[in-house]
C-alpha cells in the first residue's frame, strides 16, 4: 500500500495488469481443482483504488478474459466478471466514503474552509518550505467586530449566512494557493505563501475593502479587525507564528477595533515603526 501511495496512476495500473497476466500464467499451470479467480482481486483492488473506477473495470474485464484462456469456461468466466464489477462498484463507494470523511475531518462544518487543525497542517508546511527556499510567507487573522450583537439581535441563521459571506468574499479575493481557514466563531486566519511585507499589505488592504463592501450591501453592522506578521525569516514553529499574531490581535482589540495592524518579524521595519491602518 504505502509502495503504490508513492507511484504514479500509470505505474500502479501496469502492475496491476502485469500481476493480472501472471495470476493467469499460474492459473493455466494449476490443476483444475484448484480455484484462482479470488486472487485476480488483489490487481483489482490496485486498479480500482489508486488508480479509479474505470481502470478498476478494464482490469476486472482483462482478469475475466484472461480466467477464460486458462480455464477454458465462459460461464465460470461471466460470473467472475459479474463478481469482479461488483467488488469495483464497492471498493469505489467506499474509497469515496473514505475521502469525504477525511474531508470533513479538516473542513468548517458551516463555511467550508479549512478548520484549524488543517491551517496548522499548511502552516508547518510553509514554514518548512519557506525555511528551505528562504522565501517570506505573511500570517493574518481576521476576527468579525461585534459578531456577538448579530447573534443576538439578529439571529444565529444571520450570524450564520454572515460567515459565509465572509467566507465567500475571502475566497473571491484571495490566491487559490493562499490558505484561508475558520478557527472557530467569528475568527478566520489566511496564510500568504511567498509574500514579502509590501505585497501583503496591498493583499491586506484589498481584502479589508472588500469584507467592508460585503457587509455594508447586507446592513449588517460589523467591521473587522485584521492582525498580520510578515515572516522575513521563518518562524522556528506554528505556535510561534500563530503568538505573534495573537499579540497583535489583542492590541487591536484594546486600541478600538477595526484597524489593519501589519508588523514585520526578523528584522526592523524601514520606518522604524509598525504599520497600524484605521478604518471607518
Amino acid at each position: 500500500m504505502n509502495f503504490f501511495f508513492t507511484q504514479t496512476k500509470v505505474t500502479a495500473f501496469i502492475a496491476a495488469l502485469v500481476l493480472v497476466s501472471i495470476l493467469g500464467y499460474i492459473d493455466l499451470m494449476a490443476l483444475p481443482a484448484i480455484a484462482l479467480s479470488v486472487f485476480y482481486l488483489i490487481p483489482i483492488f490496485q486498479s480500482t483504488w489508486f488508480v479509479g473506477k474505470q481502470a478498476g473495470f478494464f482490469t476486472a474485464f482483462v482478469s475475466a478474459i484472461t480466467f477464460y484462456f486458462a480455464n477454458s469456461s465462459i460461464w465460470n468466466s461471466g460470473q467472475n466478471f459479474i463478481f469482479f464489477a461488483t467488488f469495483v462498484y464497492l471498493l469505489d463507494y467506499i474509497k469515496k466514503l473514505r475521502i469525504e470523511k477525511q474531508k470533513m475531518a479538516k473542513t468548517d462544518f458551516l463555511t467550508g474552509l479549512a478548520n484549524s487543525s488543517l491551517f496548522f497542517e499548511f502552516a508547518d508546511l510553509e514554514i518548512k518550505r519557506a525555511s528551505r527556499f528562504k522565501y517570506q510567507l505573511t500570517i493574518a487573522y481576521i476576527d468579525i467586530d461585534n459578531f456577538k450583537l448579530v447573534n443576538e439581535k439578529l439571529g444565529y441563521q444571520i450570524g450564520n449566512l454572515l460567515l459565509n459571506e465572509v467566507a465567500t468574499t475571502l475566497k473571491a479575493t484571495l490566491r487559490m494557493t493562499d490558505v484561508i481557514a475558520r478557527l472557530g466563531g467569528d475568527e478566520f486566519a489566511i496564510l500568504l505563501s511567498e509574500t514579502g511585507y509590501d505585497p501583503a499589505k496591498i493583499v491586506l488592504n484589498r481584502v479589508q475593502s472588500k469584507l467592508s463592501e460585503a457587509v455594508a450591501a447586507q446592513d449588517w453592522n460589523v467591521t473587522f479587525s485584521i492582525a498580520a506578521v510578515t515572516f522575513i525569516k521563518p518562524p522556528n514553529s506554528v505556535e510561534e507564528m500563530i503568538e505573534r499574531a495573537n499579540n497583535l490581535m489583542y492590541f487591536i482589540k484594546h486600541n478600538g477595533k477595526n484597524m489593519l495592524k501589519h508588523e514585520r518579524f526578523g528584522e526592523p521595519p524601514e520606518s522604524g515603526i509598525e504599520n497600524v491602518t484605521q478604518f471607518k
